[in-house]
């Protein structure tokens, strides 16, 4: 095995077919340990393939599989070389487009997930919110009135969830609330589908009211409200919905 520096992660020689399958594996594996970080440059092609004892060409199949997930970044020239990337949620949420569009969602799962996860984020919002952010809910809730149409009112609607994710100072929330919200998008598209009722808007101000006074057990029983009143409007107006 090639010699390494201290501190350098170290890789086991590769006997397989599908050699660079096992080649993302080991290296998702020293990122999980912490071995390799953020920012942090891997070996040398050359080097690399001796100390996994494979074929170049099997090492930049892996290599190119871990740049398209996100994990690497292939930067050219003599300072070039292959870097460990930093996170980027927003490839969740595309993977999460992509399953939806692979697969077959349907609106009471979604609804159901979107309860469940809206119950936790108004709790801890309740607690954590500042007077910033609940400024900012108020100005979009605003905002929200004076647009007519579909998908300027679903943008309104993505960023009043963004930030009443970002209100709960986790930003895990905030990946699964913009997944969510991705997934939603599918349903409120088509030129059939109508624009929101003033009553779904005028909520928005009411869950406001309840997270600046911290009434929690107010605030997401006005959210659940919320959220079934908007299953039930998608679900009339969506094709979507029917599938």
């Amino acid at each position: 095995m090639v010699s390494t520096s201290p501190g350098r992660p170290s890789f086991a020689p590769i006997k397989t077919q599908r050699a660079f399958e096992v080649i993302c594996e080991q290296i998702r594996a020293q990122l999980a340990a912490g071995t390799l970080k953020a920012g942090d440059k891997l070996p040398a092609e050359r080097e690399l393939a001796v100390e996994f004892q494979v074929s170049r060409s099997a090492l930049r199949e892996a290599l190119r599989s871990l740049e398209v997930a996100g994990i690497i970044r292939n930067v050219k020239g003599v300072k070039g070389g292959a870097f460990v990337q930093t996170a980027e949620p927003d490839r969740i949420v595309q993977a999460m487009q992509d399953y939806v569009h692979l697969g077959d969602i349907s609106l009471n799962e979604l609804t159901e997930a979107r309860l469940a996860l809206q119950d936790i984020i108004v709790r801890l919002a309740c607690e954590r919110a500042t007077a910033s952010d609940l400024a900012e809910l108020e100005a979009i809730a605003e905002r929200t009135k004076q647009e007519t149409s579909v998908e300027a009112r679903y943008q309104c609607a993505v960023e009043y969830y963004g930030v009443l994710a970002r209100a709960t100072k986790n930003r895990i929330f905030g990946i699964f609330v913009d997944s969510l919200s991705a997934i939603l998008h599918e349903f409120v598209q088509g030129p059939d589908y109508e624009t929101l009722q003033q009553s779904l808007i005028e909520s928005r101000f009411k869950l406001v009211r309840h997270l600046r006074e911290k009434n929690e057990a107010a605030a997401v029983a006005e959210m659940r409200k919320h959220l079934e009143r908007v299953h039930r409007h998608v679900r009339k107006n969506s094709k979507a919905a029917k599938r």
